[in-house]
């Protein structure tokens, strides 16, 4: 992995000197977070030239839910709405992204100037997706997948969370080197919220060192998602309706810009933009600490660490979340019986 801050480069994307944030962009009717709410091509442009105006490097054009239950949108549907946002955005100047499982997509939003393709499935879900990608040279994000968010596909089940997430994408890794995508131009995501539950996400987060050695990249995805919401809430109440997550997911981005993701995924943009300001600049400042006559900055090299990022950059040894007893035992909650998955498990779109 070729190296910034120790967070990588990705081979034809900006080389940001922190964590990138990646605003989302949903022009769907029922995104578990904000759908409907920017569906035509002029809203959902403008919503996004808003994100960078916010402190977005780039943005992420999805046109298909992907929650528990959504049904799958057809082809014409989804390149009548994507492709459009897509070439709106790359017009304007913005590095535009495509979130997608459909090769079709992939293609033609890489046409109208997408410059990454986001895709959840890895690759699985269309296999025209690898070489189409391959062909074009672009930028793959791969997360890690278990199926479809529906019926017996969704699949929760795990022994030790982080070595079956790690052991899964390299496999996935491989495939989509084997099909000729180049190894600079793969992004790695965990997959948080898909087919898992929120101990799992927890004990992914606080163990983001194991996904960076990999090699690749890393994206870290944790935008509003049900696992936050079950910590705001603690082990008897109500989980905060999905725009009251912000908060939380802003100190979710500075732990993983801490922990060295290359890049955050977030609906919200300003306080994520903020925080991963904060933790560069934290990351300067134990840079600078570490030389002669520094001084003054030993104290701030010594705590090295952005808000809520315990110990570290893998925060394995944080062994609870305030507020949520049901799920303190993160470091070590690979084991989760009778987490079924499909009850629980959500994507993000």
């Amino acid at each position: 992995m070729n190296n910034l801050s120790g967070r990588g480069l990705v081979a034809g994307l900006p080389a940001w000197d922190r964590c990138a944030v990646m605003g989302v962009v949903n022009v769907t009717p029922d995104s578990f977070s904000d759908g409907g709410r920017w569906f035509d091509t002029t809203g959902a442009v403008k919503h996004g030239l808003d994100l960078v105006s916010e402190g977005a490097d780039l943005v992420d054009v999805g046109g298909e839910s992907t929650r528990p239950g959504a049904t799958r949108v057809d082809e014409a549907e989804e390149l009548r709405r994507v492709v459009p946002v897509v070439r709106g955005l790359a017009s304007e100047g913005v590095v535009v992204s495509v979130d997608t499982m459909r090769a079709s997509v992939a293609e033609q939003s890489l046409a109208a100037g997408a410059a990454l393709v986001n895709d959840v499935s890895g690759g699985l879900a269309d296999p025209a997706m690898i070489p189409v990608v391959a062909a074009a040279g672009a930028p793959f994000v791969v997360m890690h997948w278990r199926g479809f968010l529906d019926g017996g596909n969704v699949r929760g089940r795990y022994e030790d969370v982080v070595t079956e997430v790690v052991d899964e994408l390299h496999a996935r890794v491989e495939a989509v080197l084997a099909g000729g995508v180049a190894p600079d131009r793969i992004v790695v995501d965990p997959g948080l919220g898909f087919s898992k539950e929120a101990e799992h996400d927890l004990s992914l987060l606080a163990h983001l060192d194991r996904l960076h050695a990999l090699g690749h990249p890393l994206l870290v995805a944790a935008s509003r998602k049900r696992f936050l919401g079950r910590v705001l809430a603690g082990p008897q109440g109500a989980p905060p309706p999905a725009r009251e997550r912000d908060a939380a997911t802003a100190a979710v981005s500075a732990i993983a810009a801490h922990s060295g993701a290359w890049a955050v995924r977030v609906h919200e943009v300003r306080a994520t933009a903020d925080a991963v300001r904060v933790a560069r600049a934290v990351e300067e400042a134990r840079e600078a600490g570490s030389g002669p006559g520094s001084g003054g900055v030993r104290e701030v090299r010594g705590t090295g660490h952005a808000p809520g990022a315990e110990r570290g950059p893998g925060a394995q040894d944080a062994g609870y979340v305030p507020g949520d007893a049901g799920e303190h035992g993160a470091r070590d909650v690979g084991r989760a019986p009778g987490a079924d998955g499909e009850r629980k498990a959500e994507g993000d779109r």
